[in-house]
């Protein structure tokens, strides 16, 4: 399939928000195609972690004009043990929220991270006080990828009181390793001067994502002290994924006779088609045309469908975003929202085959905002591992939980579909908690 047209908002109106100071990857859209690295580092010595961030401070891209298209870009941010590492005042330490300062494999039962997803079954280094700081790199092509890895690279080899302990690069047409376009459903930041497209809602307030502005509620989030370190600054939450891609092939395989059949149930699971147009706009058939446009893909609500009849209530976008659902448990669907920059790593498996290769292949989930950790443990804990809130019960999302023996999705209609026997399409290989500093904020920390 060939790569869709970027979906580029733009910068409309006089920017409120200091974007000069906040990385650029708060803002900026990841480019269509993509190429780039997520980097682990630990820091053995407290004066080599300051020297590192000095170094890399210049190469750390600012929002400063997120619309436009730029070759590559740097971004840096650090796990609670990696602000230990580098010695910060144990006043400053103890202003960081609780599940920031416990890390992601401490909060596995809140993430409801067990059986193949505990942290006991991680790959190296996730789970360990050796993640530290977490480096990571877009590009628009290979050769600019190649460059700004090189350079970084350059700067961490100069530093010997800083270790590489992990390097994952990944690449991708837009498309994710299952064979759908992602990446492009984004809530809009007041005060960023972006233009908000059809569908989008008003602008979410400055807070909900940028530390140290008014949020939803009126009055900023708590911000870690002292202002210097955390104006301007997010929180990071990321989990890489292994997706069971021929798992995925071989379920619908089993539950469809035709291609088309197959399409639509898949469809059913996701909640759009592999184009990204949704089902609410195109419930029959995909249609590209509707994900190739900026101003259709992601306007629409379920005012129409309160059953799911279009779109499931258990489909994995209707999960992360309910939109207008009435909701069984009463949530404020506004705080909740994330700004997603997920990265696809290895080849994509085509529909036809329904053999596991062996190839490493999965997603890199990726959210940000001033509750960007609060928000995913609701979300793994209420919307993705429990259908309670909209009804469903024990059912799980179809796309990103660790199902039950005996799990089934359920289509809606008369009478319902229950297609049983649904499988964990993705393991979770590993993850941690990150705060991501404003450029003043690295600058303050390296000479700290």
């Amino acid at each position: 399939m060939p790569s869709p047209p970027p979906l580029f908002r733009r910068l409309r109106r006089p920017p409120t928000l200091d974007l000069d100071d906040i990385q650029a990857t708060l803002l900026r859209a990841r480019p269509e195609p993509y190429f780039g690295t997520h980097a682990i580092l630990e820091i053995t010595e407290p004066a080599a972690g300051r020297e590192l961030l000095r170094r890399l401070a210049p190469r750390v891209t600012s929002a400063a004009r997120w619309d436009e298209p730029r070759p590559s870009w740097l971004a840096l941010a650090l796990s609670y043990q990696g602000l230990v590492a580098l010695g910060l005042p144990e006043t400053s330490l103890a202003s960081f929220p609780a599940n920031f300062r416990a890390g992601m494999a401490a909060r596995a039962e809140r993430l409801r991270d067990t059986g193949v997803n505990a942290p006991d079954r991680w790959e190296f280094p996730f789970g360990t006080p050796r993640v530290h700081v977490a480096v990571t790199v877009h590009a628009a092509s290979e050769d600019d990828w190649r460059a700004e890895v090189a350079a970084y690279e350059k700067e961490l080899g100069e530093v010997p009181g800083v270790k590489l302990l992990s390097h994952q690069d990944f690449a991708a047409d837009g498309f994710n390793v299952f064979g759908y376009r992602d990446g492009f459903s984004q809530p809009v930041v007041e005060g960023s001067g972006a233009e908000p497209l059809p569908g989008d809602g008003r602008p979410i307030k400055a807070g909900e994502f940028v530390l140290g502005h008014p949020s939803e509620t009126g009055v900023p989030l708590p911000v870690p002290a002292p202002d210097v370190l955390g104006r301007n600054g997010t929180y990071v939450v990321f989990r890489k994924y292994h997706s069971h891609v021929a798992a995925f092939n071989k379920w619908l395989h089993d539950n469809a006779s035709t291609e088309a059949e197959r399409e639509l149930l898949a469809a059913k699971l996701v909640g759009r088609w592999r184009s990204g147009a949704p089902l609410a706009l195109s419930p029959e058939r995909d249609t590209p045309a509707i994900g190739e446009d900026p101003n259709r893909i992601n306007d629409f609500d379920y005012s129409a469908d309160p059953r799911g009849l279009r779109t499931p209530l258990g489909s994995h976008i209707r999960r992360m975003n309910p939109r207008d659902t009435k909701l069984t448990v009463l949530s404020d669907v506004n705080i909740r929202r994330i700004i997603r920059r997920g990265t696809s790593y290895g080849t994509p498996l085509p529909p036809d085959r329904l053999k596991d290769d062996g190839t490493p292949r999965g997603l890199d989930f990726i959210a940000l905002g001033a509750r960007a950790i609060d928000n995913v443990e609701f979300l793994q804990s209420e919307w993705v591992d429990s259908g309670n809130f909209m009804g469903l019960g024990k059912e799980k999302d179809p796309m990103i939980s660790l199902q039950d023996k005996g799990a089934y999705f359920t289509v809606p209609g008369t009478p319902p579909r229950r297609v049983r026997n649904i499988q964990s399409f993705n393991t979770l290989l590993g993850g941690e908690y990150f705060f991501m500093p404003s450029l003043s904020a690295i600058r303050w920390l390296a000479g700290n």
